[in-house]
């Protein structure tokens, strides 16, 4: 059982037989010998506050030479304080010239030896080199003193909802236009590193599966008049006493995606919608997803839809459907590709997603063949599809009749039209491609242009995907739930033992055990009950998104499902780790790569839990262009109020990041991990700071 560690403060003691030594050098002087007595005053003080050389002037000459009467001395403090500063700096000199010689000394070693006993070196110079991080730290902090752990203040209100690598005004300052103004350049921007306060009324996210149907209007960046309109089929919403805003069946918007799901389904050739699992249905990609309630009605039959939308100011399709607790991000098919890996999901779906397929020449099409799985399918929902009936205008019929002639040449077969919505699949057989009519203007990708992983890459002219050895049709993968154990032939696609997939999979469940067991009553003795609300059934539905910030195998999203928390897990894979994200699509998860000295793409307040088991590892010896300080408040950005967050590593990591957390008024806690003795969890909880009135 994990048991919570309890660290006290610690600090220099002073020795009482100096301050002894001292007193009786100072007795029964004489008026000659008082130039040797103000000299042996100074020798004293380095004895009595020998740490004190390591911290700010002021605080010497504050605690320091004004009780022992040296204040009034100008010459003495003068030339006192320039003996502190160049101590402190050939202190610092010192210590830096150690760690370097020190790290040079033992890389020159750890090459030189025998290549059979590196692996087990290795692994004990990892943990000199995080004990000497631990150990400039606690100098740090010497040297900083207090003003090190000064809070961050809170960010003005104007941040509340802000989104950073997406600034529209400073986009098009850079130039970027045509659209493109709208879409993701990190690294131009300062960093804001202080806390978002939610907006004036925020209330705590109604729990799931309530919170799905029912949310809180303040909560997110709507007007009434947005909310009131007659949008497109999945924007249809209506206000509730003007504080909540329903999804609920009462409205016709709920019936008309019942009725729209279920003619998709038959135009693939399904009875209904709860067969999509059989057809090898698993993971839908909604583009322009409206606010969710296509991904929230195909819930229900174990599908897990991921929608991505353009950033918006204002009426936030992205922001919406996560507070809806339904999968979410900011995404865009306007220059780059997204950052996942080709053949990651089963369908591709776009209603009214605002979308000009017919421009740049198609490359949006090719991004859409490149991220489906063999066999997958596309379904496209627009009055631009009747392009053999009557047509509203020319512009119309143009961008329909190029999309059909277009899916062609992708080698998409086209299933079934009804009305306004068109099916196509794409081909299982890669054959297909080079049986096209010569001439047909697309080209397969090289090699070296055929990045299975890309992140936010150009988008590339050519198709992709086709040299992989993930070119499984979905009809022949291994149905839900099952498809999430992968078998020995799918893990050697990915150059992994099944041993070794065993052994996290373990692993991962006991930790999740362990988690709860350890958050169980933390949930329940700070809310017992809220206002309004039935006495919950378990812990586990206070929490509904999670963020794994450094997913491996996926084994975290895998144990949560097997235990039955009725969560979604975003898959994060660091770009400076190893690739794993192509595994956890092909189990039925979804997932992205990120580079986390950058923003997540998505919106304040987005996540229940955040997780990280070995990032912070991960990132030791990374030439990184941010801080850990930055790292902590994007975390902060992410959380919502009174929201978790759980970090997983070696002991002298952990300890060293404990102090962030003060600095983000987080309450913390070390907890020791059972049978290891190198790891420890920091768990986390951050507070609800409420706005005040002007």
């Amino acid at each position: 059982m994990s048991r919570p560690l309890h660290r006290g403060a610690s600090g220099p003691r002073i020795s009482a037989s100096s301050n002894d030594l001292c007193d009786s050098q100072m007795k029964d002087k004489t008026e000659k010998e008082e130039l040797d007595r103000r000299g042996s005053d100074h020798s004293c003080l380095f004895l009595k506050f020998p740490f004190r050389l390591l911290l700010p002037d002021n605080y010497t000459l504050k605690y320091g030479m004004a009780e022992n009467d040296f204040a009034s001395d100008s010459l003495v403090i003068g030339t006192q304080r320039s003996r502190h500063r160049l101590t402190m700096l050939l202190l610092k000199f010192s210590l830096i010239l150690i760690a370097i010689l020190a790290l040079t000394g033992s890389f020159w070693w750890a090459i030189s030896i025998s290549t059979t006993s590196r692996g087990h070196i290795f692994h004990g110079y990892r943990r000199l080199q995080e004990q000497l991080v631990l150990d400039l730290w606690d100098i740090g902090e010497l040297s900083l003193g207090s003003l090190k752990l000064k809070e961050l203040e809170f960010c003005p209100q104007e941040f509340e909802n802000h989104v950073p690598c997406f600034n529209v005004t400073a986009n098009l300052a850079l130039s970027h236009s045509d659209s493109n103004e709208f879409d993701r350049f990190c690294g131009h921007e300062p960093r804001q590193n202080c806390l978002i306060v939610p907006p004036l009324n925020y209330k705590i996210p109604i729990r799931w599966p309530t919170g799905r149907d029912v949310i809180w209007f303040a909560n997110v960046k709507i007007t009434a008049q947005e909310v009131m309109s007659s949008g497109s089929l999945t924007k249809r919403m209506m206000m509730l006493d003007e504080e909540q805003i329903s999804f609920r069946s009462a409205s016709f918007m709920f019936d008309g995606i019942e009725d729209y799901s279920h003619q998709i389904a038959e135009m693939i050739g399904l009875r209904n919608e709860s067969n999509f699992i059989r057809a090898g249905v698993r993971t839908i990609l909604d583009i322009g997803c409206g606010y969710g309630s296509f991904g929230a009605h195909l819930f229900s039959n174990e599908l897990l839809t991921m929608c991505i939308a353009n950033y918006e100011v204002l009426g936030s399709q992205v922001q919406l459907t996560l507070e809806r607790g339904l999968p979410a991000m900011i995404g865009s098919f306007i220059s780059k590709q997204l950052p996942y890996p080709s053949l990651s999901f089963d369908m591709l779906h776009c209603a009214r997603c605002g979308i000009d397929w017919d421009q740049k020449d198609g490359i949006y099409l090719i991004e859409v063949d490149r991220v489906l799985k063999p066999g997958g399918y596309f379904v496209w929902t627009s009055p631009d599809t009747n392009f053999q009936g009557v047509i509203r205008t020319k512009e119309h019929k143009k961008m329909g009749k190029f999309v059909h002639d277009f899916a062609e040449n992708l080698c998409w077969e086209m299933l079934s039209q009804q009305e306004e919505t068109i099916v196509w699949k794409k081909t299982s057989k890669r054959n297909c491609y080079s049986s096209r009519k010569p001439g047909s203007g697309l080209s397969i990708c090289s090699k070296s242009n055929d990045v299975e992983s890309p992140y936010y890459r150009p988008l590339q002219a050519c198709i992709g995907g086709t040299r992989s050895r993930r070119w499984i049709p979905i009809e022949e993968r291994t149905a839900w739930p099952s498809r999430a154990n992968l078998n020995k032939r799918e893990l050697a696609l990915h150059g992994l033992h099944l041993e070794e997939y065993a052994d996290d999979t373990d692993h991962w469940k006991a930790a999740v055990r362990n988690y709860w067991s350890l958050l169980s009553p933390l949930i329940f003795s700070d809310h017992p009950k809220r206002p309004g609300d039935e006495d919950p059934s378990a812990p586990y539905n206070m929490l509904r998104n999670v963020l794994d910030m450094n997913a491996n195998f996926g084994g975290f999203n895998s144990a949560l499902l097997e235990a039955k928390k009725s969560v979604w897990v975003m898959n994060v894979v660091p770009t400076n780790g190893p690739n794993y994200l192509p595994l956890i699509m092909d189990r039925g998860f979804v997932g992205v790569l990120h580079n986390w000295c950058e923003s997540f793409p998505t919106y304040p307040r987005t996540y229940d839990l955040v997780h990280a088991a070995g990032l912070l590892s991960l990132e030791i010896g990374q030439q990184r262009r941010c801080t850990t300080l930055d790292l902590f408040s994007e975390l902060d950005r992410l959380l919502r109020p009174e929201g978790w967050a759980i970090f997983r590593d070696t002991a002298a990591l952990i300890e060293s990041v404990r102090a962030l957390t003060t600095r983000l008024k987080w309450e913390a806690r070390v907890v020791e991990v059972e049978n290891n003795s190198d790891e420890r969890l920091l768990i986390c909880q951050k507070p609800f700071f409420k706005r005040q009135a002007n």
